[in-house]
C-alpha cells in the first residue's frame, strides 16, 4: 500500500496547496446584493469542499475553508465550529477589534497539511461581515473559535498561518506535531 502524504490527498481533495499564487493575494469581495448569485454559488462550493474533505479527514476541533483554497479569488469562508454548531458563512469579513490577550496554539492548514505550525492569535476579535442582502453584521468570536475565523479572515487576505508564527519558530512535520500531546488542538483550520 502506498502511503499518501496529507497535503497530496487534500490537493486530489481540490485544495490548492502552498506556492498557489492564489493562497498570496488578497482576495475580491462581493458587492452585495448585487452579486447575491456570484455569492451563493461560492458559498455552494465552500461546502461542497468540506463535505469532500470531511469525508477522509475527522475535525473534532472545527475546521473552516476559505474560496482561495478552493481556487476562487473572492472574500467568502466557511467555518464548521466543532458539535453540532452550525456552519458559520463570512462574506467580505473584516476584524474590526481584537483582544490584547492572546494564547499560542498549533494549528494546521488544509492547503499545507504535511505540517503544524504554533501561531499566537487574540482570543477575542470583532468581525463584520456581508449579507446576501447587502447588509453589514458585527459578530464576536472567542477562543477557539476566534481562532478558527482567524485563520480563514487571513485566507482571504493572502496570509497563511506561517506569516503569523513568531520569529525564529517553524512549522514542524505532523508526525513530530503529533508527539507533542498537543495533537487534539486545532490541526483542521
Amino acid at each position: 500500500m502506498i502511503d499518501v502524504r496529507p497535503s497530496q490527498r487534500m490537493r486530489e481533495l481540490g485544495v490548492v496547496q502552498h506556492g498557489a499564487g492564489i493562497l498570496a493575494e488578497p482576495s475580491r469581495a462581493f458587492h452585495l446584493p448585487t452579486e447575491r448569485e456570484r455569492a451563493e454559488h461560492t458559498v455552494d462550493e465552500l461546502f461542497a469542499a468540506m463535505e469532500r474533505i470531511g469525508q477522509v479527514h475527522p475535525f473534532a476541533k472545527g475546521m473552516g475553508i476559505a474560496a482561495p483554497q478552493i481556487g476562487l479569488a473572492r472574500s467568502a469562508a466557511v467555518v464548521q465550529p466543532p458539535g453540532e454548531t452550525p456552519a458559520i458563512v463570512l462574506l467580505n469579513p473584516r476584524i474590526t477589534t481584537s483582544s490584547g490577550k492572546t494564547d499560542e496554539q498549533y494549528e494546521g492548514c488544509l492547503s499545507f497539511f504535511d505540517v503544524r505550525g504554533l501561531v499566537p492569535r487574540p482570543l477575542k476579535i470583532t468581525v463584520e461581515t456581508t449579507t446576501l442582502t447587502g447588509e453589514t453584521v458585527s459578530t464576536v468570536y472567542e477562543r477557539g473559535l476566534a481562532r478558527l475565523i482567524h485563520h480563514e479572515i487571513d485566507h482571504l487576505d493572502g496570509l497563511l498561518y506561517t506569516a503569523r508564527m513568531r520569529s525564529g519558530v517553524d512549522p514542524i512535520p505532523v508526525e513530530e506535531y503529533r508527539q507533542t500531546g498537543r495533537a487534539w488542538e486545532y490541526d483542521g483550520l
